[in-house]
């Protein structure tokens, strides 16, 4: 049983509080690896994910990573971590959460790309100034304040 069903089981359907993890993957020619999500349905994001229990947020990043497109990824380098009403999830199966998600980014990866059908259905690299239109609202965020930081 993972954490968040494990959690559930005692809270139900009221809010809580949850860590999770996104990823910025560049390749050699600085484009950003987007996986077209299944939720928000055909929402373009990045990979990540929540974290388990016993999990640093390093290894939550790099399994959810992993997971969602075959890769592995090294040298994780932490961005920010974001937290706030801005945050707030509510699902289709009615649960309720706020989110505290550390940012990380690398341009260390290997393996070959690899969609998991489950939590998205394609990826791809775009380049930073020709991103898609449909993307996750938080996940355009942490895009901007990325290249914010690379332009200092």
């Amino acid at each position: 049983m993972n954490y968040v069903e494990y959690i559930r089981g005692y809270v139900k359907d009221n809010p809580i509080i949850l860590n999770g993890v996104s990823v910025l993957i560049f390749n050699e020619k600085n484009k950003i690896l987007l996986q077209r999500r299944t939720y928000p349905k055909k929402n373009w994001g990045l990979p990540g994910g929540l974290m388990e229990m016993g999990e640093s947020m390093e290894e939550t990043g790099a399994r959810e990573v992993f997971e969602e497109t075959g890769l592995e990824v090294k040298e994780l380098k932490l961005m920010n971590v974001y937290s706030g009403k801005e945050l707030y999830m509510h699902l289709p199966n009615n649960h309720k959460f706020y989110l505290v998600n550390a940012v990380y980014y690398t341009k260390k990866y290997k393996g070959t790309l690899q969609v998991d059908n489950i939590e998205g259905s394609e990826l791809k690299f775009f380049s930073l100034n020709e991103l898609p239109e449909y993307m996750v609202v938080s996940h355009k965020r942490f895009i901007k304040d990325y290249m914010e930081l690379e332009n200092r």
